[in-house]
């Protein structure tokens, strides 16, 4: 015989719903997520710690004990690098070459994206798939025009010429990158503008330039890195010039003779070397955070 429940009666579930974790708390899903970043993390964190520590050790115990921090050496190899390869004339062409050419491609790329964003027509589509070209141009290829060019105009040896050939080369990523951000800047703003009687460069510098500062972030990020370990051109063109080569060209010179080098003096210059990246990187990592989050939400 069935019971019959009154009508106001509340039927008791089978089973209860299961608890939620509240929010911030460890959970067994979160631990199996986190253990491969973690292992990437090692990955990318030790060498970066092999590569300190044996900065300010003797050669030997680098090779008997080479994950063991002892600092005995100190300063030693930095100072002995650093008059070695005159590293003081070699950090300030690498700052000069790599600041101007860096500031000159910004210029350059902003007002040519501005251009390419707000450009409808057929030309405008073909002059971003020209500049979509560069990409498919390989380095080596454009090597030996480039060396008879600055032949040509006089500027071999000079650092100079580096300043000119990094932006140019440069202009394809920088351009598309930053096109694109300048197409997530809404039109209404431009014309608000140009009613209240702003021209275009007031309206590029004053509006799309702080609206688009992640993206020249990105853009400035990854030509620093470039600029700064460029190496084949820069040991081409003014490789022969001691004082004017940069550090990039300055530390293979580290190799000793016969296949015996000093890898303490090697590690202190690389990192001379990685420190301006690793500084430049702390600066600007948030506004390239920015522009990853702003990609994603406007994908």
């Amino acid at each position: 015989m069935t019971a019959v429940l009154p009508a106001d009666a509340t039927p008791v579930p089978r089973s209860l719903p299961r608890a939620k974790a509240p929010p911030g708390a460890i959970t067994r899903g979160l631990i199996v997520a986190y253990i491969p970043l973690v292992l990437y993390a090692l990955l990318l964190v030790l060498p970066l710690y092999w590569l300190f520590i044996s900065a300010f050790k003797p050669r030997i115990e680098i090779l008997s004990q080479p994950f063991l921090p002892t600092f005995s050496s100190g300063f030693d190899n930095i100072v002995e690098v650093w008059i070695r390869l005159n590293m003081g004339a070699a950090v300030l062409n690498s700052i000069y070459i790599t600041a101007v050419s860096l500031v000159l491609t910004i210029v350059l790329a902003v007002p040519a994206s501005y251009a390419l964003a707000r450009s409808t027509g057929i030309v405008g589509t073909m002059l971003e798939r020209l500049y979509a070209l560069g990409f498919l141009i390989p380095g080596f290829a454009a090597l030996i025009p480039t060396l008879l060019l600055a032949i040509w105009l006089g500027l071999f040896n000079d650092r100079e010429f580096m300043i000119l050939y990094l932006p140019a080369s440069a202009q394809p990523l920088a351009v598309i990158l930053l096109t694109q951000f300048m197409r997530t800047v809404p039109r209404e703003l431009e014309e608000s503008a140009r009613i209240d009687g702003a021209g275009t460069l007031r309206i590029l510098w004053s509006i799309y330039v702080p609206l688009v500062r992640p993206g020249i972030a990105t853009v400035a990020i990854l030509n620093f890195i470039g600029f700064w370990n460029e190496y084949i051109y820069a040991l081409v063109i003014v490789g022969a010039n001691a004082q004017k080569r940069t550090l990039q060209v300055a530390l293979p010179t580290l190799q000793g003779n016969q296949g015996i080098t000093d890898y303490a003096l090697v590690c202190a210059g690389t990192l001379i070397s990685v420190l301006p990246v690793f500084l430049v990187y702390v600066i600007l990592n948030r506004r390239m955070e920015e522009a990853l989050v702003q990609g994603a939400v406007k994908g």
